[in-house]
C-alpha cells in the first residue's frame, strides 16, 4: 500500500490531522483521516525494592485522572530512550541510571500514527520535578503485583500501562 497524496487539514501543537489517499494492495485507491503524532516514550519505573512508580493523572480526553505510567511526546530529532529520561525527571523526578527496551506499540493504528515506545527504568536516583504547566500529576508507589490487580479490577484503563505492567510481570517471571 502507498500514499498518492496528502492534504492537511489541521495543524496543532501536538498532532496534524491528514487526509490521506492510499493505493490498497488491489490498486484501488481509498481515503483515509489520519491523526499524524511524532510518537513518544513510556516507562514503567522500578524501584531498588521492585515496587513499581505510576502516575495519577488528569486527562481531559477521559474527562477524569488516570493511573498510568510516565510517558511523553517526542521532540524533533529526539529518540526515544532521551524522551523517557526527560519524561521521568520532568513528571515524577526521577533519573534512571538504566532503560531497557520493552518494544512499541502504537496507540491506535485505526486512525493514528502515534507509536509509543515502551521501557523499565531502573537505577532510579530522586531529583526535581518539571511539569509543564497543563499537567496535574501525582506519583503512586505500589508492588507490581497490586498494579496487576488493578488492570484485573479495571482501575487501570490506559493500554499502554497495561501492556507495559504484563510485559515487564511476564519477563520477570522468565
Amino acid at each position: 500500500m502507498s500514499k498518492t497524496n496528502e492534504e492537511i487539514i489541521y495543524r496543532g501543537r501536538i498532532l496534524d490531522l491528514a487526509r490521506e489517499t492510499h493505493r490498497m494492495p488491489d490498486d484501488r485507491e481509498a481515503c483515509f483521516e489520519i491523526v499524524q503524532h511524532p510518537g513518544g516514550s513510556a516507562a514503567l519505573p522500578v524501584l531498588a525494592d521492585g515496587r513499581v512508580i505510576l502516575i495519577r493523572q488528569f486527562r481531559p480526553a477521559a474527562a477524569s485522572y488516570v493511573l498510568e505510567i510516565p510517558a511523553g511526546r517526542l521532540e524533533t530529532g529526539e529518540n526515544a530512550d532521551e524522551c523517557i529520561k526527560r519524561e521521568l525527571q520532568e513528571e515524577i523526578g526521577y533519573s534512571a541510571e538504566k532503560v531497557e527496551d520493552l518494544g512499541y506499540v502504537y496507540s491506535s493504528m485505526g486512525f493514528c500514527t502515534e507509536k509509543i515506545h515502551l521501557f523499565i527504568a531502573t537505577g532510579l536516583h530522586k531529583t526535581e520535578t518539571a511539569l509543564e504547566p497543563d499537567e496535574f500529576i501525582e506519583p503512586i508507589v505500589m508492588t507490581i503485583e497490586k498494579a496487576l490487580e488493578k488492570i484485573e479490577d479495571g482501575s487501570i484503563v490506559d493500554a499502554k500501562t497495561q501492556l507495559a505492567l504484563m510485559r515487564y510481570a511476564l519477563k520477570s517471571k522468565g
